[in-house]
């Protein structure tokens, strides 16, 4: 008789999520730790893999469901799961080694292939690509089954939200199997390919386990939140750390300990080890219902969620915005944030239309921005900086620059008023932190700078601006701007920035209004200088006068600093003198 395999648990606070891909169907033989499901959860997108294995007879979920964990997967026959199950745990794990035979290791989805002079099959999954990147769209898969790699050798090209890179291989040896393809998402920790390895090729040691007996007085497992596996009445943890890990459903072990049934999490059960009640914890909501709730104005956190284990929807938001509205609460507890999105026409009954899928940094801007305008009270304040005088000199000095290499231009000049303006103004250089109710001033000045590529917009940063001079910021300035265009850009070189500079004086136009870079609080844009008629001593007279645009978060900068500080950096153009008397 076929048996249920239900969604595991996916980490704490996470109650389910929306099915992106199946990657399993009915008549499948499905082995243990392989990727079965693509879900989107409230904080990434992962792939969920089985904890069993067995033959796939019916699949009960389709993709752009929602799931929720405990949800039944699929079902499978338990006879063949038997039969293809690696033999049981036993209270003590020892580490696999090259001798023993494959049925006997142990079947922990943490534990890796040590390596020896035979060789190793060895899985190579993505790596960390940096700070709050999870993962990317495949540009180019650079080896295929069969290739024999080196350690280090490029083999994927991947466009994340902030950049074009190339993944290195840790690992040496004879790719047998490729499990990605150019065109898709891939996610940290997702298996990219297998490697047929020697000691010399592999890359990681075993994962040492130690074992205490369970205090449950019954083989009955129940399945924590991703830190400890209970089988049959031994609690088994791995020694070393293990971030990102996902729990894997666990065997109940039968009185011949053979594994019988999988039993997952439940949201009644009280979380061993740990004294919490895990039907108390804070129910989660998914990334369309907290942006529902930010263009409510609502707090998703005062939301009481009638889903299941308090899951909050669309509707138990409308419901609060409503219940507030209607008592005659805090007006504050409810300010429109937004228009909330409505259903595209069919444009195709008017004509010919093409869809193209947003990828990689247009995607990622889109969702960056539309954060910040929803989160950040915007405020934007313009002037005119006569720029005649500081022409001139960019002319008369623009040639040291060339021979360093750089190029003199207004925007690496501006970058050093910044620096300048940033340390007299500390406000303009902070982040603000809701949560702890705190503003952080940063004591660095990294300023970022915008470059316009075919692939987006991209933000490399420039660090330390207050302690370089202008010909080395223009260098710079011109090394990073030429990276960015040809998607060379390293995800470090993105990050850390304190305040953003945008110049669309090359294209054209007077004033516009940018949006501030979150977690920064202002960004300055420049438009493009033009000739201007000007009254000075009784008569007007012909000056280049430069536009700026001001964009700051008007909950840490009042308006009076923000012209104070759009002065501060007209004034410093107008008479270069004034950077040197300001520090």
């Amino acid at each position: 008789m076929p048996t249920d395999y239900p969604l595991p648990s996916l980490g704490e606070n996470v109650a389910g999520g929306d099915v992106l891909k199946v990657l399993v169907k009915a008549g499948d033989t499905v082995t243990r730790d392989q990727p079965i499901l693509e879900l989107e959860t409230d904080k990434a997108t992962i792939e969920v893999p089985s904890g069993v294995s067995g033959r796939v007879a019916e699949v009960r979920i389709r993709e752009g469901e929602k799931i929720k964990v405990g949800q039944v997967v699929f079902t499978y026959d338990e006879r063949e799961a038997a039969a293809l199950a690696p033999a049981p745990a036993t209270d003590v794990a020892a580490p696999p080694t090259v001798a023993a035979a494959p049925a006997a290791a142990p079947a922990d989805p943490w534990l890796k292939p040590s390596g020896s002079v035979a060789p190793t099959i060895v899985e190579f999954a993505l790596p960390s690509l940096g700070e709050n990147v999870a993962g990317g769209d495949i540009l180019r898969v650079m080896v295929k089954a069969g290739d024999v790699i080196a350690k280090d050798q490029p083999v994927l090209e991947l466009e994340t939200d902030k950049a074009t890179i190339e993944v290195p291989s840790s690992v040496a040896g004879r790719v047998t199997e490729v499990r990605v393809a150019e065109g898709e998402k891939a996610t940290i920790g997702q298996v990219v390919f297998l490697v047929e390895a020697s000691e010399a090729g592999a890359s990681a040691s075993p994962v040492k386990y130690q074992a205490m007996k369970s205090t449950s007085p019954s083989p009955t497992v129940v399945a924590d939140d991703g830190m400890y596996q209970h089988v049959g009445g031994v609690i088994k943890t791995p020694v070393a750390d293990k971030p990102g890990m996902l729990e894997h459903a666990l065997e109940e072990a039968a009185a011949d300990g053979q594994p019988r049934a999988v039993v997952t999490a439940r949201a009644d059960v009280v979380d061993m080890g740990r004294g919490r009640d895990l039907k108390r914890m804070p129910a989660p909501a998914s990334p369309s219902v907290r942006r529902a709730a930010r263009e409510l104005g609502a707090d998703i956190h005062q939301v009481k969620g009638t889903g299941p284990a308090g899951r909050i929807s669309v509707d138990d938001v409308k419901a609060y915005v409503k219940s507030v509205m209607s008592s005659g609460g805090p007006k504050a507890a409810v300010v429109p944030a937004g228009i909330a999105q409505t259903p595209l026409p069919d444009f195709a009954k008017f004509g010919a239309i093409e869809r193209k899928p947003m990828r990689g940094v247009r995607r990622k801007t889109a969702e960056h921005l539309t954060n910040a305008w929803a989160q950040i009270p915007h405020v934007t304040q313009c002037d005119l900086a006569d720029v005649t005088a500081l022409e001139d000199l960019r002319k008369q000095f623009g040639k040291r620059a060339e021979a360093a290499g750089g190029k003199l231009t207004v925007t690496a000049i501006t970058l050093k008023v910044l620096a300048a303006a940033l340390r007299q103004f500390p406000q303009f250089n902070a982040a603000v932190d809701m949560a702890a109710d705190e503003i952080v001033f940063k004591k660095y000045v990294n300023v970022g700078v915008a470059v316009d590529t075919d692939r987006g917009l991209l933000v490399p940063v420039i660090r330390d601006v207050d302690r370089k001079n202008i010909v080395e910021l223009s260098v710079e300035l011109q090394q990073l701007s030429e990276r960015a265009r040809t998607g060379k850009t390293s995800l470090d070189e993105m990050q850390g920035g304190c305040f953003t500079i945008t110049n669309l004086g090359g294209i054209g136009g007077t004033y516009f209004t940018p949006i501030v870079n979150l977690p920064e609080v202002a960004i300055l844009g420049m438009s493009r200088a033009t000739m201007q008629p000007v009254w000075r001593d009784g008569e007007f007279v012909p000056r280049l006068m430069l536009p700026l645009s001001l964009s700051y978060d008007h909950r840490v900068i009042d308006g009076a600093d923000g012209i104070r500080f759009l002065r501060f950096v007209c004034e410093a153009l107008e008479q270069p003198f004034l950077l040197s008397l300001a520090g």
